[in-house]
């Protein structure tokens, strides 16, 4: 019997994180698998980033690590990209990537990275679960650590 998308059988945590905006940047994700206990960390840096393109980042990139579809649930802090997944990109895509500025067309910001995730979305089931930043959330506060981690060596 296959999974409903509401029967993760992975958890995604993700978090971004950037001294400045833009300035150094720092993404990082927990992967777990609740069946079997097992667990991955990942995390990297870019010398100029947004705190916006990282948390895209750390979703791609927890996202490219599964070696098959699943059924995902999202856990982050980041309503651009809860709201992204949940709202925003079927309008995106059906305009192009584009979105209405006043009487014209813009492109979207990050469209680079949203199209990533687009195509990542389609291997995948997600379920966006918003977690309020620095609250106290474990795997949140972890993700958060590892961000900043690794935006350090470009400070």
């Amino acid at each position: 019997m296959a999974a409903s998308p509401f029967e993760p059988e992975v958890l995604l945590y993700t978090d971004g994180a950037c001294s400045g905006n833009p300035g150094p940047g720092g993404w990082a994700f927990i992967l777990k698998h609740p069946k079997t206990g097992k667990e991955m960390e990942k995390s990297g840096g870019e010398r100029e980033a947004t705190n916006n393109r990282m948390e895209l980042m750390a979703v791609i990139e927890g996202l490219k690590t599964l070696s098959r579809p699943c059924n995902i649930e999202l856990f982050t802090d980041s309503v651009y990209v809860g709201k992204g997944i949940s709202e925003w990109m079927p309008n995106w895509k059906k305009n192009n990537w584009r979105r209405k500025e006043g009487k014209s067309w813009k492109p979207i910001k990050n469209d680079d990275l949203w199209k990533q995730l687009d195509e990542q979305l389609q291997l995948h089931r997600v379920k966006y679960t918003r977690v309020p930043g620095h609250s106290g959330h474990p795997e949140n506060e972890r993700c958060d650590e590892l961000a900043v981690a690794a935006y350090q060596p470009y400070r």
